[in-house]
């Protein structure tokens, strides 16, 4: 599990079926692999499954923000964050989104026949100026090192899960004294941010953006001190779960591109066709079908939420099988999407999968890249437009390939990572 949890994963669906108990030191993992057994987890039973190993973990910089909390502290989140990512709002939001592709398209076309370009570098900081421009209405570009900060973060996060948690965080390890490093960062940036927007003239009134509502909803804190927490972590996780999915999506749509030519140029012949030399628009997102389609097979094949990891809180019963209280339980979206029995020939790269025209029987909880049920990732409308927006954007002006010998390794911290990073060569068109 330590060096590769995704071949774990993978070899034991394959050799042992689709539910599985997994000894990992003191513990057990119950892992599950078929869609009903997620519908069940997910949709059917939410209440008996909080989350589990790696976020648990994780909780040490997010404290209890939207993706760690639980109950009605959880309820109470998402009532205040809901509003945001109403699709209406999502809607006038487009024109941001597709200014920040446009200069990233543009940026990179300026590196044609240069250097190669890290993309994972490129997508994070698209991603950072999307949410800061969408959700926090500020510019992120002003804050040296997010990305980073939330690399130890995860670095962090997965070590605490693979030791079991068993080293205390004072001990000096060189990764410990970075995650302490990037923990404090955080908190600094989100602390500018709060106090930024209470400087201004009316400060929090009358704004819908994700700061202000925190102001509003935390002033009825009586300990000051609970409040400034509060804001802390629903910031903080914003931060990550706003950028970081969406950025390790756009990753692997271009490296899957320069692998499949032909899917390349389908994209860029649709991107040309639709918007011509014009900015998107939200309402280029139903006619650029061929690059959503493109997004739904690289979440498949890639999906940014690797595994949902869960404790159970009473006993119950997942596909026939016994589930203890206090039990370990994880879905892998990874394994899930590449189940043979929904996904003919797993490993192929075929986007027409999603065609919406193709009639399909494939169960709805084959497929879960947001999640499902009550915990439903709350920011995917967001991210699908920003993902289709960027590649119809970037495969409209250049083509982007590997360097000969360049290794692409899967990566699986709290998201699904291209190791050390993305170089590419930028080509015209």
């Amino acid at each position: 599990m330590a060096r590769n949890r995704l071949d774990v994963m993978r070899t034991v669906s394959a050799r042992y079926g689709d539910a599985v108990r997994l000894p990992l030191g003191p513990k057990t993992l119950y892992f599950f692999n078929h869609p009903d057994h997620a519908k069940h987890v997910l949709a059917e039973n939410p209440g008996n499954y909080h989350k589990g190993i790696g976020l648990v973990h994780a909780r040490r910089t997010l404290g209890d923000g939207l993706l760690t909390s639980e109950g009605e502290l959880w309820h109470k989140q998402r009532k205040v964050i809901q509003p945001v990512f109403q699709p209406r709002r999502i809607a006038r939001q487009a024109g941001a989104v597709a200014e920040e592709a446009e200069r990233m398209a543009a940026r990179l076309h300026r590196a044609v026949g240069g250097d190669p370009v890290d993309i994972r570098h490129e997508m994070t900081e698209l991603t950072l100026g999307v949410l800061g421009r969408t959700l926090l209405d500020a510019d992120l570009g002003e804050f040296d090192g997010i990305g980073a900060a939330f690399e130890a973060v995860q670095d962090q996060a997965i070590f605490e899960m693979m030791s079991l948690g068993t080293v205390p965080t004072w001990v000096p390890l060189p990764r410990q004294r970075r995650f302490r490093r990037a923990r404090a960062e955080l908190q600094e940036i989100v602390d500018r941010l709060v106090a930024y927007r209470r400087s201004q003239p009316g400060g929090a009134e009358g704004r819908d953006d994700v700061v202000s509502r925190l102001i509003q909803s935390t002033s009825e804190e009586r300990d000051p001190r609970v409040a400034r927490q509060r804001m802390r972590d629903e910031l903080v996780t914003l931060l990550l779960a706003g950028h970081e999915t969406t950025a390790s999506t756009l990753t692997w749509a271009f490296y899957l591109l320069d692998r499949h030519h032909e899917v390349w140029e389908r994209v860029h012949a649709e991107a040309v066709e639709v918007l011509g030399d014009r900015t998107p628009e939200y309402e280029d997102l139903h006619r650029l079908k061929y690059t959503a389609m493109v997004v739904d097979e690289v979440m498949r094949l890639y999906p940014p939420v690797w595994l949902l990891p869960r404790v159970a809180q009473g006993d119950d019963e997942v596909g026939g099988w016994h589930v203890p209280a206090g039990a370990d339980l994880v879905l892998c979206p990874y394994t899930l999407h590449r189940h043979p029995e929904f996904w003919p020939d797993p490993d192929r790269f075929d986007p027409t999968r999603f065609d919406p025209d193709r009639p399909s029987d494939r169960p709805r909880y084959a497929f879960i890249p947001f999640g499902a049920g009550p915990r439903f990732c709350v920011g995917n409308h967001l991210g699908l437009m920003e993902a289709v927006f960027v590649i119809a954007c970037v495969a409209r002006r250049v083509r982007l390939s590997l360097p000969a010998g360049q290794p692409v390794v899967p990566e699986p911290m709290l998201t699904l990572r291209v190791r050390g990073g993305l170089p590419m060569h930028v080509h015209e068109a």
